[in-house]
């Protein structure tokens, strides 16, 4: 039992465990991925706001590509839903918040993106050691398995309360069978959150108890 212990301590493993641990590097290019995404976010967002700028000094060819990304009808219908004209094309505080909010949608998938890049390399791959960083982040000082799960889940709630913000200002653009899937979908992430949470919560006393049984507890 001591020799067992003496080789834990040491950290040598036999070939096949250490190679079955050493397989966790295959995310490493999964990670590499991500942050290419993030790349890709940051340069759409700032594509998005050099058009906005445009438009706000009178470039209509910019205001026509931010109209068309953001899905805003210029159509003016009839109570039959026929055409019947169209609005001029100018910059108002419409599409003026739904290009903000999509900007918003875009900083909020990057939150995202940094979240599930630096958390899981750190919980699943290896430990970046950034104790004494002044720039760690708070959450990364606490993060697990578990602590991330629901991280992500609030992440996912807040992207979607975005497109479903996105979607009421521009109800003119949507039937009413796409509302009300988007507001049920979006409850549906709420309560996907809520149950994970509290099952984070009610695992977490069961699980402090191994560790306690386990001898693996910290001294509080």
């Amino acid at each position: 039992m001591e020799k067992l212990n003496t080789s834990s301590a040491s950290g040598r493993l036999r070939p096949l465990p250490f190679a079955i641990f050493a397989s966790r590097w295959l995310q490493l290019p999964l990670y590499l991925g991500l942050i290419v995404a993030q790349c890709v976010y940051v340069f759409h967002f700032w594509v998005e706001l050099v058009h906005l700028v445009q438009a706000v000094f009178g470039d209509q060819n910019a205001l026509r590509i931010l109209v068309e990304a953001i899905g805003y009808d210029l159509n003016v219908y009839d109570k039959q839903g026929a055409v019947i004209a169209q609005k001029a094309l100018q910059l108002n505080e419409t599409i003026i918040m739904l290009v903000v909010l999509a900007l918003i949608d875009v900083v909020m998938i990057s939150n995202l993106l940094i979240m599930v890049i630096v958390g899981g390399y750190e919980t699943f791959v290896s430990r970046m050691n950034l104790e004494n960083h002044p720039d760690q982040p708070e959450w990364l000082s606490h993060v697990n398995a578990s602590v991330l799960k629901v991280k992500l889940a609030t992440a996912i709630i807040g992207i979607s309360s975005i497109h479903l913000l996105k979607t009421f200002i521009n109800a003119n653009n949507y039937s009413e069978k796409v509302l009300l899937w988007q507001t049920l979908i979006h409850v549906v992430f709420l309560f996907s959150a809520i149950a994970i949470a509290l099952t984070d919560r009610l695992m977490a006393p069961s699980e402090h108890a191994a560790k306690v049984k386990d001898g693996r507890a910290k001294n509080d």
